[in-house]
């Protein structure tokens, strides 16, 4: 909580107090995967920027301005890689069978925009998410929003710090944190699966990554680089941080892809390196609301919660599939 000159007061508040869409999360434990989908029945205007290398994404093009489509139905973040996309076809299959869409006349079409992770090298590669997991997320974001910070939803198989391999890498996982400053709102959902190191992006304190041959220590990811600099051209595993960031105010698309280019920067603030050739690193920026705000503003904002949702995801992960989140070091 803080204030600005003017004494506005800046208090934390809670994901599902943003109105507009709603939250549903499965997950398979044991094979380490999952799915966080976001539903918005009326619609909800939508904008996307792409930094990473390697995504995984599907519909990525309804939200360039230059496409026709001004809403969205829901963004699936998902687990499983490009296996993992086949989740929005069991999205679809739910809204349409509950009357949401976009109105073709013979049926509604659900638009599903979504972005994977790479979580295959962490338990079964052979269990992605799939159109059933989509179904049931998508039904549980309607009739019993169960979104929580952690090893939940596609943060179920994230880890970073894993540019020596799996051994010396730690688990992460899904986060989220939003503001409320006078009456605009502003929050983030962030999937936290980076190839490079967590920072806390105040203190500059490291807070998870790469750790050292032990175990048992954090060391950085940018000098075991510097001190292997032989050209990498398969950087051992895929990677990828997604999220979502949204407001209560009021833009159209082509202002949410701006907001969302800036969200990026909350993005590069907290992870080191970042939108490497080995990360599929999107952010998409959703208007869930009709408040006029000034769009630098928001996405000014909107890079602080994506930083500080990297934190939660960092520091509500458990530890899982051998390998330590940062509440073990």
């Amino acid at each position: 909580m803080g204030n600005n000159q003017n004494g506005t007061k800046t208090r934390e508040i809670p994901v599902n107090q943003f109105k507009g869409f709603q939250i549903g999360q499965i997950e398979d434990k044991e094979a380490g995967t999952g799915c966080t989908v976001f539903v918005a029945k009326d619609g909800m205007c939508a904008g996307l920027d792409v930094r990473g290398g390697g995504p995984a994404s599907r519909e990525s093009q309804l939200l360039n301005p230059l496409m026709s489509a001004k809403e969205i139905h829901a963004i699936v973040l998902g687990g499983g890689s490009a296996f993992g996309l086949e989740a929005a076809n069991g999205v679809m299959e739910y809204l349409e069978e509950n009357d949401i869409g976009y109105d073709v006349g013979v049926t509604k079409v659900p638009l599903v925009a979504q972005a994977d992770i790479f979580d295959l090298t962490v338990a079964d590669a052979s269990v992605r998410p799939d159109a059933k997991m989509g179904y049931e997320a998508a039904k549980t974001a309607l009739e019993s929003p169960n979104y929580r910070d952690g090893n939940y939803g596609a943060g179920c198989g994230a880890t970073v710090g894993k540019i020596a391999g799996m051994d010396t890498c730690m688990k992460t996982g899904i986060g989220s944190y939003c503001v409320q400053t006078g009456d605009l709102q502003v929050g983030a959902v962030v999937v936290l699966n980076a190839l490079g190191d967590v920072f806390d992006w105040k203190s500059g304190e490291q807070i998870a990554g790469l750790r050292t041959e032990d175990g048992k220590k954090l060391r950085s990811t940018m000098d075991y680089m510097k001190e292997n600099m032989q050209v990498t051209e398969n950087k051992f595993t895929g990677n990828t941080t997604i999220g979502v960031v949204f407001t209560n105010a009021e833009f159209d698309k082509t202002r949410l892809c701006k907001i969302a280019g800036m969200a990026h920067d909350g993005l590069a603030r907290s992870v080191n390196p970042v939108h490497t050739s080995a990360d599929g690193d999107s952010i998409y920026a959703v208007s869930a609301g009709t408040l006029q705000a000034d769009q630098d503003l928001v996405g000014a904002m909107a890079a602080e919660v994506f930083s500080e949702a990297i934190i939660r995801a960092a520091e509500h992960a458990e530890s899982a599939y051998g390998y330590p989140a940062a509440s073990d070091l």
